[in-house]
């Protein structure tokens, strides 16, 4: 049976902007919409910005560079440069794969948001959304205050499962055409106490090494809850590695009992790779202590948005630009096995390594078409981050966190611009300016 809930709600109407979702596409839309004086609001679940890169321990940047210079400018190249910065033992000039350091890495968000005059709620969920004739009016969040809602000419949903823009009625894909078949998540996490001599950087523990430890672990058995050969790592800090290792299959993460089963066996997984290389690789983690494990599940695909434009895998094999087009992409197709039973062994990914339908040569990419942040039916709103409207293969190219920082730019720009009209319209915004007012702060736009 269900109940109708009435309650007053407070209701916060003099926003112009307001981003929903504070990681890495979030926090450059919100900088880059109060950038241009719009008074702008970021309302964030947890209690940092940051997503992935922070609450969810990813310990390393996908690459910034097309193997020749850097691609992703503007705000995100200032957040790339600003985190290293930071990090004494990291090279300056590094472009590719460059560790995280997720305190470091929260202040820098922190930074870039609110001194571009953003404000910023923390502990404040999404929780529902009003729409009249394809304009979404209201907000309702939930926080310490109980529920309220808010109002803004402009929304930006990079709530990275598209919460914002499905609840108003777009139009959206998940998974394969049967609604299935989704990738894998992984629960990150973070291992201190390591010799660092002994680790040697990494290199050995990698599934492309056919001498890696994790072949015996996986032999042994002995450690049931790692799933797989996925252990990509990196030195985060003195003694610090952190991991993006094993999978956790069959996860939804718009369906909040699978997204908790998850995170209770991730902890396990956790655990026993911490356990697993203190016994099969002691010289470097022998004396180890698991330190932490994300506080957010690493998603890598859910809800993707219908738009303007529908991104597909034959843009990516033609290296095809567009005309809107509001950033560049040259991430390699990067889509993980749907099944423990297909996992990857290092030929596969020396295979993987030499695949031109996967990957580019150096100085190759494509665009991003400013149509693919704009869902069908929707007036005022814009989605950036790994829901755009994209087709599934080549959702495992532009999700990952350099691609979003630079489509939250081109949002924030964009819904500055949009709610400055009498009736604010994403779908109407003037394309050939806004590429203009991103290539004046710096975007590369060839």
């Amino acid at each position: 049976m269900k109940t109708t809930l009435k309650a007053n709600i407070p209701v916060h109407a003099a926003w112009d902007v307001i981003v929903v979702g504070g990681g890495p596409a979030g926090c450059t839309a919100a900088a880059a919409a109060a950038r241009e004086g719009a008074k702008t609001l970021l309302i964030e679940a947890t209690g940092c910005l940051g997503g992935m890169g922070t609450n969810g321990l990813v310990p390393c940047w996908c690459p910034f560079s097309d193997k020749d210079k850097i691609i992703y400018r503007g705000l995100a190249e200032k957040v790339f440069n600003a985190t290293k910065a930071g990090m004494l033992h990291v090279d300056k000039k590094a472009m590719d794969w460059v560790p995280i350091d997720a305190e470091l890495l929260k202040r820098v968000y922190d930074d870039l948001v609110t001194e571009a005059g953003a404000k910023i709620l923390f502990h404040t969920m999404l929780s529902g959304v009003n729409v009249e004739k394809g304009k979404v009016t209201e907000i309702i969040v939930s926080n310490k205050e109980g529920l309220s809602a808010y109002r803004a000419k402009v929304f930006i949903d990079c709530s990275g499962d598209a919460d914002l823009s499905a609840w108003a009625g777009a139009k959206f894909q998940k998974g394969d055409k049967k609604g299935k078949g989704l990738m894998p998540a992984t629960h990150c996490f973070m291992i201190s106490n390591v010799n660092y001599y002994a680790y040697k950087h990494g290199e050995a523990l990698f599934c492309a090494n056919p001498k890696s430890p994790i072949y015996d672990i996986l032999k042994s058995k002995k450690y049931p809850h790692i799933p797989d050969f996925h252990i990509c790592n990196c030195p985060t800090g003195p003694g610090t590695v952190g991991f993006n290792a094993g999978h956790l299959f069959n996860v939804d993460s718009t369906n909040p009992e699978d997204l908790s089963k998850a995170m209770i066996l991730g902890r396990k997984i956790a655990s026993n790779f911490r356990d697993a290389l203190a016994e099969y690789s002691p010289a470097a983690f022998g004396d180890s202590h698991l330190v932490a494990t994300g506080s957010l599940m690493g998603i890598r695909e859910s809800r993707r948005i219908i738009g303007d434009y529908f991104l597909t895998y034959d843009d990516f094999l033609q290296r095809k630009s567009f005309p809107d087009e509001i950033g560049r992409n040259c991430y390699y197709i990067d889509v993980h096995n749907k099944s423990s039973k297909t996992a990857m062994t290092h030929k596969d990914w020396l295979k993987m390594e030499s695949d031109p339908t996967k990957r580019y040569k150096p100085g190759e990419s494509h665009g991003i078409p400013y149509r693919c942040l704009t869902p069908k039916g929707l007036k005022n709103v814009l989605v950036a981050g790994r829901s755009i409207s994209c087709d599934q293969t080549v959702q495992g190219s532009v999700r990952v966190m350099p691609v979003c920082l630079m489509m939250g730019e081109a949002a924030g720009l964009a819904a500055a611009m949009a709610m400055k009209a009498n009736k604010p319209d994403v779908h109407a915004v003037n394309t050939d300016l806004l590429r203009k007012r991103l290539r004046k702060y710096g975007a590369y736009l060839p």
